[in-house]
């Protein structure tokens, strides 16, 4: 009898899934550079765009991946077969101690399209408010389904990533664009068109000041900042912090999308604040690859990229909440990773390895340079998950508050205050509770 009622229970709650805008069932063709078709229906947006088609392995979070600007001029690949089935949030919250204004990564969709084997023609979450192609449709980008994404992941890992083209409606009955007629968007600067163009702060009565580099800024990255208790400035991503660093206790770069040679500017201002300035530092995806230029190391494009939330990596040398010897599973999204290089530049030393591809994940500064600055390929906010690594964030502030707590300390009594907090990165101190603050 309890089985018999349970089975009603479940059937009832998928009779109340939500039915999605009905589709306009456009005829859609995507076409690869390298030569392949693939013909399906479309949703979302009725129109044609060019972009570098990749993929993504991450089996959840179709809406965190979407708004992520480092997905900026790409036509996304599900992997994961069913697209859509919860639906979309409403993108808004509140911006104080514990929020920064939107539930998922950005406002809007960054992605150029998406691919999608089955899209949900149903949604059915307690926090949807739309279907997938309804929001698509909102902010104009196209989407195709009914595709084989298994043989176009397997196309992109052997051949890499491609440049593609969707085409909706009448474009789809015309023929495949001509080689040199597909937009590469790694030609344009698109950390310039995602990055904030004037300066904001988020909870200024935090009790470490914390400056960001904006490539691209993942909400989460911002959230996970001041929910403890930093007061956080955003600043362009081409800003010569170097003007303002005296302001602040650790310095942060952030993840953003396409080629990191296009960041020069601010490899050359930060390798000034490497030099002269011996507060924390710690950056994330393109932030790392902008760390490891500025560093000496050398950017590279790669075949296919890392994008999913499942890569492992190995840590080489223990900080804080890492261990060395330690397997990491992450979550990523980059073209482009650091050169592995022997000797390593002075002063910096490999921090984190792929184990799939041996690919650079992180590097560091050496004991021997007595500076103290992180970068790693992947994400430790990781929406969507996993949280492996999630505690980078606590760690670093952790830094920061000691180099605080050490320059507001008289010289003569430095040494006693350093026997009363663990050496290193990761020291504890204890951190006020998060103050509410006006937008």
């Amino acid at each position: 009898m309890l089985a018999r009622n349970f089975t009603r229970i479940a059937r009832l709650s998928r009779g109340l899934a939500t039915h999605a805008t009905a589709s306009t069932s456009l005829p859609a063709v995507l076409h690869l550079k390298t030569g392949q078709s693939f013909h399906g229906r479309s949703f979302g947006a009725p129109r044609s765009i060019f972009g570098e088609t990749v993929f993504s392995t991450s089996i959840t979070s179709y809406t965190e991946s979407m708004t992520d600007p480092s997905y900026r001029g790409q036509i996304l690949v599900f992997t994961t077969p069913l697209i859509g089935n919860y639906g979309v949030p409403l993108n808004t919250t509140s911006i104080d101690s514990q929020d920064v204004g939107v539930v998922l990564e950005s406002q809007n969709i960054q992605c150029s399209a998406v691919v999608v084997a089955d899209v949900a023609e149903k949604f059915s979450h307690y926090t949807a408010v739309e279907s997938l192609s309804s929001w698509c449709q909102r902010y104009n980008v196209p989407g195709i389904t009914g595709v084989d994404t298994r043989a176009i992941t397997t196309l992109l890992r052997d051949q890499g990533t491609t440049l593609g083209r969707l085409a909706v409606g009448a474009d789809s009955s015309l023929a495949a664009p001509q080689p040199q007629e597909y937009w590469d968007p790694t030609t344009e600067n698109l950390v310039d068109q995602v990055s904030t163009k004037t300066p904001y702060e988020l909870n200024p009565t935090g009790d470490v000041k914390i400056a960001v580099l904006d490539f691209g800024a993942k909400a989460n990255i911002l959230r996970s900042l001041v929910r403890r208790g930093a007061a956080v400035t955003v600043l362009p991503w081409n800003y010569d912090f170097n003007r303002i660093r005296d302001r602040f206790d650790g310095l942060f770069l952030s993840n953003g999308p396409g080629d990191p040679n296009h960041c020069t500017q601010a490899a050359m201002h930060l390798r000034k604040t490497l030099q002269e300035w011996d507060k924390p530092v710690f950056g994330i995806c393109m932030g790392h690859q902008v760390i490891g230029m500025a560093a000496g190391l050398e950017a590279y494009r790669m075949r296919f990229g890392n994008r999913g939330h499942n890569q492992p990596v190995l840590a080489l040398a223990s900080a804080g909440s890492i261990k060395a010897g330690r397997v990491y599973v992450t979550s990523q999204n980059h073209q482009y990773a650091l050169k592995l290089q022997d000797p390593f530049p002075a002063g910096w030393e490999p921090f984190f390895i792929n184990c799939n591809d041996s690919s650079v994940e992180g590097i560091k500064s050496s004991a021997e340079s007595g500076k103290k600055v992180w970068g790693v390929q992947f994400h430790p906010e990781s929406a969507g998950g996993p949280l492996d690594t999630i505690e980078m964030f606590t760690d670093f502030l952790a830094e920061c508050r000691a180099h605080q707590l050490e320059a507001s300390i008289p010289v003569s009594q430095l040494v006693d205050a350093r026997k009363a907090t663990a050496p290193g990165f990761g020291n504890v101190i204890k951190t006020p509770r998060p103050v509410a603050v006006t937008a």
